[in-house]
């Protein structure tokens, strides 16, 4: 199916579409009162709509009836002028309504939308002091739309008609408000399958400048690449890649609320379901910005089967600078390759991602007789001072990870768990690293995994030798740079929950021994091959008798530290190496350790 209007009037219509939907998202369909036919597209796809606006009541207005009801029928461009030279005390619609009647293979669908109400109050010179809409309805064979009353105040309409280029905006580059105040009372949504009542929308600002294309040339562009999808012309590929990069930077907004929504209804196998959002936000829009987007509230059960839940997810913002960047600087002409070569410079930098309060139960596919039960208190991905497309900062963390450990899997490590009784775990951990640059070094900052009541293990460290060939475009001279890497010094924390209980008591009970008696002799034998494996280094002694206190139970953390003796630290052939002999090793570090 086509995704561009095949015909000029479809064109004039869309063009409507995008003035009229900065202000009111219902605009979208204003046309005045003909039957248009279009064209056959490659999916045999035919569209006939007919739009009825019986009145039209402007007060004080310097523009005519007919020529408003042709502005409103999409004729836009056409009468530009006269629309961004408005003056009007108020211009009411009652009602406009569009019959739309498509025709895919051979198969007929009908919809019928109306418009309530529409008014447009004290507008001086193109600028509106108010527009609202009563109300929309769209009423098709399969769907029943109602959205509220919908209304912004301070409306621009001859800003709007400027960004687009319709008419000459004067050599405008800053931004300009274009409305305030939006509010949408939000409606319903009803289906055979689902009923939803749908929350309402506001924003408090909405600013714009002139764009560098004009919209007739927008369209031309877009019309092209769909008339060729598969094979689109270079020259045509390179024109929108700008306007896209324009496009991007030319729009910033206050933050936006959703109220949320709730449904009601059966899913593909006839049970009843409900799903729920309590709302959402998205940040304000700032040039090259896209904003954090956070939705609050969701939860979707389907009755006798399953429910999923969460409490809050937010995506972080995302700069597109960089992305920008080259898309503007891009040649005139570009094919497949350039989006090779320039695929990690397109990457945007991408803030992150975060959510909390997750909760599932839900059948197990493989074993219809079980099933998958975990929530997630929280987790975070914080990702920064991006590189070629690639994050040299990174935090990503999770906590209250709860889950049952299934049985009966054949999975080793799971096997071990539930044979040491641990039938269910309460999990987190964290990943943090950043690079600097001055330094070539990357910091380390913890590599974690804990278990409430189990244990924690923290790693830290610095890797050294990290250029900033590791994030080149070149993949070769990355690989080259990560053969080079080395390691300076690594922290190993170890902290003892309740994990050495649980294994010396499965150990015991399977020797009829007390866990209290084996608990020393365990610790012993561990120290003793510790310093059998050190062959009398120095750190050998201090070593195991940390180990031992450890094991022991007389402490509860274990702390390791190996620092390299030399310059930049143990390199990838210093670990080659210890793969055939780790105690080659032993002379290039320095190692200390300590037990409380």
């Amino acid at each position: 199916m086509s995704m561009y209007p095949a015909t000029r009037g479809r064109v004039a219509v869309l063009a409507s579409a995008c003035l009229l939907s900065v202000a009111l998202p219902a605009g979208a369909g204003l046309a005045k009162e003909k039957v248009k036919a279009g064209q056959t597209a490659p999916a045999a796809h035919e569209m006939d709509y007919s739009v009825s606006i019986p009145t039209i009541d402007a007060v004080g207005s310097n523009v005519s009836d007919a020529v408003l009801t042709d502005i409103l029928g999409g004729n836009v461009v056409d009468n530009a002028g006269a629309l961004a030279g408005l003056d009007a005390t108020s211009i009411t619609v009652p009602e406009i309504i569009i019959n739309v009647t498509s025709q895919t293979d051979g198969e007929k669908r009908e919809a019928a939308l109306t418009f309530t109400d529409l008014l447009l109050e004290d507008v001086i010179d193109g600028q509106a002091k108010g527009i609202s809409l009563g109300g929309m309805s769209l009423v098709a064979e399969d769907v029943t739309l109602e959205v509220g009353a919908m209304s912004a105040a301070n409306f621009d309409i001859a800003g709007v008609l400027g960004i687009y280029g319709l008419v000459d905006a004067a050599g405008q580059t800053e931004m300009q408000t274009i409305y305030t105040d939006l509010i949408s009372e939000g409606g319903t949504l009803k289906t055979d399958e689902v009923s939803c009542t749908v929350g309402g929308v506001t924003g408090a600002e909405f600013k714009a400048r002139p764009l560098k294309t004009s919209f007739a040339e927008m369209m031309s562009v877009a019309q092209s690449m769909e008339d060729n999808p598969d094979d689109p012309d270079p020259a045509l590929v390179g024109r929108f890649l700008k306007m896209y990069a324009d496009i991007l930077t030319a729009f910033e907004t206050s933050e936006v609320s959703f109220d949320g929504m709730n449904c009601d209804g059966v899913d593909d196998d006839g049970k009843a379901m409900t799903f729920g959002i309590a709302g959402m936000s998205m940040g304000g829009m700032s040039p090259g910005i896209y904003p954090s987007i956070s939705m609050d509230g969701f939860d979707i059960t389907v009755e006798n089967d399953g429910s999923m839940s969460l409490d809050n997810l937010t995506i972080k913002p995302m700069d597109l600078s960089t992305t920008i960047a080259t898309l503007e600087g891009a040649p005139d002409l570009v094919d497949e390759a350039w989006f090779e070569q320039n695929a990690r410079a397109l990457i945007p930098a991408m803030e992150g991602i975060t959510f909390s309060g997750f909760a599932m139960d839900i059948p197990n596919p493989d074993k219809p007789t079980a099933r998958i039960q975990a929530k997630v208190g929280a987790f975070d991905l914080s990702l920064a001072n991006y590189l070629n497309g690639i994050p040299t900062a990174l935090d990503i963390s999770a906590s209250k990870i709860e889950a049952e450990v299934p049985a009966d899997t054949g999975d080793e490590s799971l096997e071990q768990l539930r044979a040491l009784g641990i039938t269910n775990v309460d999990a987190g951990f964290r990943v943090a690293a950043t690079w600097d640059e001055a330094s070539d070094s990357i910091a380390i900052e913890e590599v974690s995994l804990s278990g409430v009541d189990l244990a924690t293990v923290l790693l830290a460290g610095t890797v050294t030798n990290a250029t900033a060939e590791l994030f080149a475009l070149d993949e070769n001279a990355a690989m080259a740079a990560g053969m080079g890497l080395a390691i300076r010094d690594l922290d190993l924390t170890v902290t003892d929950s309740g994990l050495s209980d649980i294994i010396l008591a499965v150990v015991a009970a399977e020797q009829g021994a007390d866990p209290a008696t084996l608990r020393p002799v365990f610790a012993g034998l561990a120290q003793g091959t510790v310093i059998g494996m050190m062959a009398g280094a120095a750190d050998a002694a201090k070593l195991g008798d940390a180990i031992n206190s450890f094991i022991s139970g007389t402490a509860k953390t274990l702390m390791i530290g190996i620092d390299a003796k030399t310059e930049p630290g143990l390199s990838m052939m210093d670990f080659m190496q210890a793969e055939e002999d780790p105690t080659s090793l032993l002379g290039k570090v320095n190692i200390s350790a300590e037990a409380k």
